[in-house]
């Protein structure tokens, strides 16, 4: 990996497009390297991935709204819709896909500087591969892209201090994805990485106070505006410049400032991209620093006992989590129980409770209503307040991979007197967890997710063809999706109309 140090330049001052960062990740973009044997191999775990989670998703009233709306605009050759039959627009089937994706926040993360879904690279870099009828090796090596870029962007500029939503790294990921699949030049994927980061800048308000469906939408919205820039950008437009480094682009004005320096890395020439091996996925439906909170929960229920004589518990974690999901966010809609699910997924304090009194989650049941409201779980929720501890948030952005944790320490205070503490690092789930994430782990979470929802041939069907993506031919991409039954889209809520039929 090489650093590069990126940071404002004055417009009278000498810049050569070459040391622009948007070309630099264009060249790494560009470059025919092979993709290492277990990235490939993780590529394809994490296709099963957003397949599940899709699945779980899709009578949802977001994506079955997203569904609708790419539904209006068929095309051929055109790309696939998880759920239905039929080709559309590329642009809008990663419209659609990415909010199914995204509904539910139950697919991989990485968390640095920034913190990211790098899956979510895969709907749109999926729908051009289908709707240009490549293979399924240029599938990986897009994808392989994809997660390196948007990892790489993660590792080393912070957005959220700046109140820029993280989204704002994946367009240019994915348009540099895009750009690996159809082997494009590289001054045509610089162009587009400009317009896809200039397109795709929107304010943190997405995920602060009343969440709205729009948590799930913002992706989606990423990964379209990348298809169009890469469209617009092979028919010979450009794009501000340069974007990041500019007198009045990314950096001077969104981040740091004009002051600002930063530290890229970036794989050198014919480096192979493995960048995703330092993603992880979910095993619970919840925000990924609760991941390793709800395992606490889990094994601290047998040592508490009754429940009903906790006094307080105090959650001793990094700088992300008690601003973000926890009560240094200041945010009251996360103590109520008739928040939205986006909300009270960003909202460690509930996860914790319910965890503790369930000793489980599940991705719809730990987040229903009736589950929210009980007495007993609001008079729990209100005793739980997370603190920062400088040790937890020197761990959350150690670049040590043995050393980065996402933990918590939870303090239990009972009504005698005595405290309870324990201690979780890392997820059961993470690499570096309990019970680590392997091929037969994201199966068994496809079956459990898929299961009255795909039809058990369907589900079968897919996997065959996933765990076989670099052996697909032209042609043949569109087997990675699933189709369900008009009875299971019959669950999902009558839409209103919108502009489109």
């Amino acid at each position: 990996m090489q650093n590069h140090s990126v940071r404002t330049h004055p417009s009278a001052a000498a810049f050569p497009r070459e040391q622009h960062l948007a070309w630099k990740v264009a060249e790494v973009a560009a470059d025919p390297v092979e993709v290492p044997a277990d990235t490939a191999e993780m590529v394809i775990n994490r296709i099963i991935d957003n397949a599940s989670v899709a699945a779980a998703s899709l009578t949802r009233r977001p994506v079955s709204n997203a569904r609708a709306q790419a539904q209006a605009h068929p095309y051929v050759p055109g790309s696939t819709v998880f759920g239905v039959a039929g080709r559309f627009s590329p642009e809008w089937a990663a419209w659609a896909n990415g909010t199914a994706v995204r509904e539910l926040d139950f697919h991989d993360t990485f968390l640095a500087a920034e913190y990211s879904h790098p899956g979510d690279n895969i709907p749109p870099i999926l729908a051009v591969a289908q709707h240009t009828d490549a293979n399924g090796t240029d599938l990986i090596r897009g994808l392989a892209t994809g997660y390196e870029i948007q990892i790489d962007l993660v590792r080393a500029i912070c957005l959220h201090e700046h109140k820029i939503d993280h989204v704002a790294h994946l367009g240019p990921s994915a348009a540099a994805g895009i750009g690996t699949l159809l082997k494009l030049p590289t001054e045509t994927i610089y162009q587009a990485i400009g317009q896809a980061l200039h397109t795709t800048t929107a304010t943190r308000q997405s995920r602060k106070g009343e969440i709205s469906s729009w948590k799930a939408y913002a992706p989606a919205f990423a990964g379209k505006m990348a298809v169009e820039a890469v469209d617009r950008a092979m028919r010979g437009e450009g794009a501000p410049s340069p974007i990041w480094e500019g007198e009045d682009g990314f950096i001077a004005w969104m981040l740091g400032g004009p002051e600002a320096e930063y530290q890229v890395p970036l794989p050198g020439v014919g480096e192979g991209k493995r960048a995703i091996l330092d993603s992880y996925t979910k095993e619970h439906s919840a925000e990924y620093q609760s991941q390793a909170p709800i395992d606490l929960a889990r094994r601290m229920r047998e040592r508490i006992g009754d429940l009903d004589q906790i006094a307080s518990i105090v959650l001793h974690t990094s700088h992300h989590t008690h601003y973000v999901i926890g009560t240094g966010s200041n945010d009251p809609q996360k103590f109520d129980p008739h928040a939205s699910r986006e909300t009270l997924d960003h909202s460690v304090m509930y996860i914790f409770a319910v965890a503790l009194q369930d000793g489980t989650w599940h991705h719809e049941r730990s987040y229903a209503p009736e589950r929210a409201q009980r007495p007993e779980t609001v008079e729990l929720w209100k005793k739980i307040s997370t603190a920062e501890d400088p040790e937890w948030t020197r761990r959350y952005h150690s670049t040590d991979p043995n050393e980065k944790a996402f933990g918590a320490r939870a303090e239990v205070t009972l009504k005698s007197g005595e405290v309870i503490v324990d201690e979780l690092a890392v997820a059961d789930a993470h690499p570096l967890g309990g019970r680590p994430f392997a091929r037969p782990d994201y199966i068994e979470k496809f079956r459990t997710l898929t299961e009255g929802v795909v039809a058990p041939a369907e589900q079968d069907r897919f996997l065959d063809a996933a765990q076989r993506t670099p052996e697909l031919k032209a042609g043949e991409l569109d087997r990675l999706t699933f189709t369900v039954d008009a009875d299971v889209l019959a669950r999902a809520p009558q839409l209103a109309p919108g502009l489109f039929a």
